[in-house]
């Protein structure tokens, strides 16, 4: 292990922000991860960088966790549990369990990022949230060096949301993360609207046709990292009051709506967006995707400030249109 000095973050964070970090080191094992802890507290976890909009350079020690590893634990007649450590790639392990036959992740395929940070978000889509499989994590408490396991109850899940981006946040860094998935029987999530359109030609489909089919959506509404920069659904869609939700509704009788309870309503925050006149805009080099209102995207040289300005003035907007305050889902550095 090397640690490094003054390098670029840009290949490190999909929104391809051009920051640098003061000191840099890559750790591949938990025994190289330890030593760097026991000596170095004040640090800047780095994994796959899709989750984050970096607005400044990095004085800290940022800590690149490049840990590897899929190991099968114990099988049951109808689970499985199955541990990632925290540097593999989410996608890759998603299609990885689907070649398995293991199923229960095919509705979150395509979501960018690393196992790791996927609890600390809940990671979630077409009806699905990693709640639903979690079955424990371990994690290294930065302050002490001990290994703790964090159970599903452990984590405080919510709706984009856990202990550790909480009262844990900056305390533990994940190492690795177990799911209880299915082996046979599996239930398949298929309500969602877009979904079961593109699988209703398919009599039984499998776990793989739902990947497929959520790919296939992904690919048409989100633009590819790799292509231009951004960090997939910047917003979070806003939880209303039912009387709220009726309010709104005498002005825009189409407004689309989940219904989470009796009285909580569930609005697209792309739907949004798109009312204010954003879809498509462009901003200088920072501007919202054509395809879908959700997402803020890099079309050059744009500065981290740039883009999170721009998703302050989106936020001002929908509150002052609709009195809905837009969460921002990506964590702002």
């Amino acid at each position: 292990m090397k640690i490094q000095q003054n390098i670029s973050l840009k290949q490190y964070n999909t929104f391809g922000i051009q920051v640098h970090a003061k000191r840099f080191v890559s750790v591949n094992s938990l025994t190289e991860l330890t030593e760097v802890i026991n000596v170095h507290k004040d640090v800047f976890l780095l994994g796959g960088g899709s989750n984050m909009l970096l607005t400044a350079n990095i004085e800290k020690l940022v800590i690149h966790l490049n840990l590897k590893g899929i190991i099968v634990n114990d099988t049951e007649k109808d689970v499985v549990y199955v541990t990632a450590e925290a540097g593999e790639n989410w996608h890759e392990f998603v299609l990885w369990c689907i070649s398995q036959n293991y199923g229960g992740l095919e509705n979150l395929s395509l979501i960018p990022g690393n196992v790791g940070t996927s609890p600390i978000q809940n990671i979630g889509a077409y009806g699905v949230e990693i709640k639903d499989t979690f079955h424990q994590l371990e994690a290294l408490e930065i302050n002490t060096g001990k290994i703790r396991i964090f159970n599903n109850a452990d984590c405080n899940f919510g709706y984009r949301n856990s202990i550790f981006k909480n009262e844990l946040k900056g305390k533990y860094i994940i190492i690795n993360v177990t799911l209880k998935l299915t082996k046979n029987n599996h239930k398949l999530t298929t309500s969602y609207g877009a979904i079961s359109t593109l699988l209703e030609t398919i009599k039984n489909p499998t776990i793989k046709d739902i990947s497929d089919a959520v790919i296939a959506i992904r690919q048409n509404k989100l633009p590819n990292p790799k292509e231009i920069g951004n960090s997939g659904s910047f917003f979070k869609n806003p939880v209303i009051s039912k009387k709220h939700f009726e309010l709104l509704k005498r002005n825009h009788p189409e407004i689309p709506h989940y219904i989470i309870s009796n009285n909580e309503i569930k609005i697209p925050a792309g739907w949004l967006i798109e009312q204010c006149g954003f879809k498509g805009k462009r901003f200088g080099n920072a501007g919202v995707h054509t395809k879908q209102a959700l997402v803020l995207v890099n079309y050059g040289e744009a500065t981290g400030k740039e883009i999170y300005k721009l998703a302050q003035t989106i936020q001002q907007k929908v509150k002052k249109t609709f009195n809905i305050h837009l969460g921002i889902e990506v964590n702002i550095v």
